[in-house]
């Protein structure tokens, strides 16, 4: 017997990845679900509403409820956003880009939802770590995502080797991210570390129309650089692929 007659749901609904048309890389029941909900937890207020009108552009703005989710948050008033959830109302937890809950602040909000016995609902979208991962040619049976790695130049080298190593050892692909305006220095910093033939994927501007997803060694990419300057890219390594 099913423990979420009396509650609403939480809908995790995926955004889009850039500027493209939504319901090109999302499917109809995204856009059947936002019609629906009027309650969201969103990292920015103003995107959010944007993210919602390109899904559902006949959505009613004025009749939406929004619950900020950032870094400035309290965490002691995330519980609160999913208040609606115990009185039967189903909310929404928009991501920022791609989907929620994966390198996302948005999986508190699951956590304690889980802990609420709300029943949580993911919905198909675009994921760019996925995607990657898909597009890299490298081993998708053993990956792991490390988010950001250090801004210390050196802390950083020491972080690429480690996950050289770890690729090398146990044949598992390592994924990560870069602040976009520090991208060009990323790769900078991996041709210069990692072994001169340990693949490289670079994937960038994922479903948009100068989305660059290639994979090549890393003496390569050392004379064949591309301009990766405020482009939203996941970098990927495996050393003997």
């Amino acid at each position: 017997m099913s423990t979420f007659t009396t509650t609403g749901k939480l809908y995790l609904i995926p955004t889009t990845l850039g500027d493209t048309n939504a319901l090109e890389v999302m499917p109809i029941s995204v856009k059947k679900v936002v019609e629906l909900i009027d309650t969201y937890i969103v990292e920015n207020e103003k995107t959010a509403r944007r993210s919602i009108k390109a899904i559902s552009p006949s959505k009613s703005q004025p009749s939406l409820t929004l619950f900020q989710l950032n870094k400035y948050t309290d965490v002691s008033e995330i519980p609160s956003y999913l208040e609606p959830c115990l009185q039967g109302e189903s909310v929404g937890l928009l991501s920022e880009a791609g989907v929620p809950g994966v390198a996302d602040p948005g999986a508190e909000v699951v956590k304690i939802a889980h802990q609420k016995g709300i029943q949580v609902i993911p919905l198909v979208g675009p994921s760019s770590i996925l995607m990657a991962m898909m597009s890299s040619g490298m081993n998708g049976q053993n990956f792991a995502f490390n988010g950001y790695l250090p801004i210390d130049q050196k802390e950083r080298k020491q972080e690429l080797k480690r996950l050289e190593r770890l690729s090398f050892e146990h044949n598992q692909t390592q994924l990560f991210i870069e602040t976009p305006y520090r991208n060009n220095k990323m790769l900078e910093d991996i041709c210069a570390t990692v072994h001169p033939d340990t693949q490289v994927c670079i994937a960038c501007d994922i479903t948009l129309p100068t989305e660059y997803i290639i994979t090549k060694s890393a003496s390569f990419w050392k004379s064949n650089a591309p301009d990766l300057h405020k482009r939203p890219a996941i970098f990927i390594i495996h050393k003997g692929f």
